[in-house]
């Protein structure tokens, strides 16, 4: 047999290393996934801090010349109030009256123009309140005793300075019927705010309030002696947990006659007590008059 005379060819593959990619996507990875944590971090912080306390954060950087009013009751806040859901924002009493929640003119000085000190006196007097409100809620917060009560302080600010309220809520109220004596837990709110109230300059007015009866209905306690009397027991415990009796300027029992829900007097949250942080008066220019 004849030997096959066809060339055997003989394939060598060379197998060649990859490209070096370098490190760039361990950065970019790393960047996304600092990224997701700062934004998973912002969600909590927002999920843990209060609408009082994002407000007043927002108040503290926002340029005090660019504020869109000039008073209490037309802030950022625009007051607060319970319903069945719970603690909302509500409109304020001054708004459902009809009048436009602005301060009233400025004293008039010899000269017939405005006081620019009572002007340059209302941001302090604000951001003063922001910061009375920030420090009620974390007192609160540090007592999950009482935890369960935040829904029964409201927090608003009005043109007279800022009113921190005790009010009775569906299925929880803050006195006994009938009683001028609260409760053991009303008296752990009132003693946890003490504190903040304390290291406030401002004057403080107690004022009692109730829901109207309605009609055919009989009150077994009179209205007016009652809420006068929680008015003076709110102002007792005050004055025991520290603040001096002269920061009282006024103890007062108003009955019926201001309910928090103008549109419904006979609901619970018309019954309340409300402590007034006042704003301070500003100081008058030489030669005016008041």
């Amino acid at each position: 047999m004849a030997k096959s005379t066809q060339p055997i060819i003989i394939k060598k593959v060379k197998k060649a290393g990859h490209a070096h990619h370098g490190g760039a996507w361990k950065i970019a990875y790393a960047d996304f996934v600092t990224a997701m944590m700062a934004f998973f971090l912002l969600m909590w912080l927002i999920s843990m801090t209060t609408q009082e306390q994002k407000e007043g954060l927002a108040e503290y950087f926002a340029p005090a010349a660019l504020s869109p009013t000039n008073s209490g009751a037309g802030g950022v806040l625009m007051g607060t109030a319970l319903d069945k859901s719970g603690n909302r924002a509500s409109v304020p009493r001054d708004v459902a009256r009809g009048t436009t929640g602005q301060d009233d003119k400025a004293r008039p000085t010899s000269g017939g123009g405005a006081s620019e000190r009572e002007v340059s006196r209302r941001p302090a007097n604000v951001q003063a309140n922001y910061s009375a409100i920030a420090s009620i809620r974390q007192a609160l917060q540090n007592m999950p005793e009482i935890a369960e009560l935040s829904r029964n302080i409201v927090i608003e600010q009005t043109k007279e300075g800022l009113n921190v309220s005790l009010v009775d809520d569906n299925g929880r109220s803050m006195f006994p019927d009938g009683s001028v004596q609260p409760y053991e837990r009303t008296r752990l709110v009132l003693e946890a705010i003490a504190p903040t109230l304390r290291r406030m300059p401002n004057q403080l007015s107690v004022s009692g309030h109730t829901a109207a009866a309605r009609p055919g209905a009989v009150q077994a306690v009179e209205s007016w002696g009652l809420t006068a009397g929680r008015a003076l027991a709110v102002r007792e415990i005050l004055s025991g947990a520290g603040l001096p009796n002269d920061r009282f300027t006024s103890v007062v029992g108003r009955s019926d006659t201001e309910p928090l829900f103008l549109d419904n007097p006979y609901i619970p949250p018309n019954r309340r007590v409300t402590i007034t942080l006042l704003n301070a008066e500003p100081p008058l220019p030489p030669g005016s008059f008041p």
